[in-house]
């Protein structure tokens, strides 16, 4: 039933599949607003790697305005994180069925913000260009925090260089040859369940970025409202079920 199949996506109720389900479908979005992104304020905002080295950079470089710019984006996205955690406890201790779709529709919300207020302030760009980096760096760290919390830190969507680095282990093992027996020591196997998901969640994030490249160049910031709707639709059920007082 689609009621039910929409409702698995962000249910406290989780098995191995709804999380996967879910992780792609993030790992998607948040590919495409990561290059939309880019193409609307020149930076990147999913991964703080990127971040922290340019604040040290430009800490050296005596740049102390990219030095603050920096400095806010690395604090929004720890508070996004934050906020994520918080609204999470706060659904898990009144027993809501929306514990984790909260986060998602409140970054819906701001996405829709974005796209249709986009076009209108861009013009403003010595406030707006800041303000947008926080607020997509925000909706990245509640993103990213929301389903490390709901798939106990197994996938994160955010940021593909640990998913490289696990694809790449995997990978290693799979094609390490296992010599006869040591004693004491077992066959080196690859978690070809493991390396599946880690694959597919690096597609999503590549696909999602082609997406969102291609929908800002010819669309602009209107782009990132498919996006909204594509959160808010993993939202919505268990959302309606708390208004509801289903409790099943």
């Amino acid at each position: 039933m689609p009621i039910n199949y929409l409702r698995g996506f962000t249910a406290p109720e989780r098995t191995d599949v709804t999380n996967r389900r879910l992780g792609r479908s993030l790992a998607f979005v948040a590919g495409a607003a990561n290059a939309g992104g880019f193409l609307a304020v020149g930076q990147y905002t999913s991964h703080m790697s990127g971040i922290v080295s340019s604040l040290a950079d430009n800490a050296v470089l005596g740049e102390a305005g990219l030095f603050v710019s920096g400095l806010s984006s690395l604090f929004s996205f720890l508070v996004g994180a934050a906020a994520s955690a918080i609204l999470i406890n706060w659904g898990r201790r009144r027993n809501l069925r929306s514990i984790y779709a909260t986060p998602l529709a409140i970054e819906a919300i701001l996405l829709l913000c974005f796209g249709l207020l986009g076009s209108n302030l861009e013009h403003h760009r010595v406030l707006f260009v800041p303000a947008t980096v926080c607020v997509l760096c925000f909706v990245m760290g509640l993103q990213n925090a929301m389903i490390t919390k709901i798939s106990r830190s197994e996938i994160r969507t955010t940021h593909v260089t640990g998913l490289v680095t696990d694809v790449g282990i995997e990978l290693g093992k799979m094609l390490y040859w296992n010599s006869p027996s040591i004693a004491g020591e077992g066959a080196v196997r690859a978690d070809k369940q493991k390396l599946a998901l880690l694959g597919s969640l690096l597609l999503s994030f590549i696909a999602g970025g082609v997406a969102g490249a291609v929908g800002f160049k010819y669309l602009g910031f209107i782009a990132s409202v498919p996006l909204a709707i594509v959160l808010l639709t993993l939202a919505v059920v268990p959302l309606v079920d708390d208004v509801r007082g289903v409790r099943c």
